[in-house]
């Protein structure tokens, strides 16, 4: 009976399949309380459903963001990085990559202004 645990416990442990877990948070309203470190990385949290992520990123990468912002009346960043240590409300987020993307409103459809309901 050890024997067949023992040969279940290597099996599970060796035949594991290795993958990366990234994570990809959405935002699309600019984070307001950031803080700057003496480099000038500007760290801010993200509430996703309860969970805490505390965010850093360089000045360079954050600037995508104020001008998303500036320049767009509606925008969507997606924010995708690697789950970190843990925290006492969430996690630290790493290894980011910020994209962002302008959203436009959709359009009526010609066909449903013309036909009264």
């Amino acid at each position: 009976m050890l024997e067949q645990q023992i040969i279940h416990y290597v099996y599970n442990t060796n035949m594991a399949v290795q993958g990366k877990l990234e994570l990809t948070i959405k935002i699309n309203e600019l984070p307001v309380d950031v803080s700057v470190d003496k480099n000038g990385w500007k760290s801010f949290d993200l509430d996703c459903d309860g969970q805490i992520f505390n965010v850093t990123v360089k000045p360079k990468v954050f600037k995508k963001l104020e001008d998303a912002q500036a320049n767009y009346p509606q925008w969507v960043a997606a924010i995708a990085g690697k789950m970190g240590e843990a925290t006492e409300t969430g996690f630290v987020l790493l290894e980011l990559n910020i994209q962002v993307f302008e959203k436009k409103p959709k359009e009526a459809n010609p066909a449903e202004i013309a036909s009264p309901s």
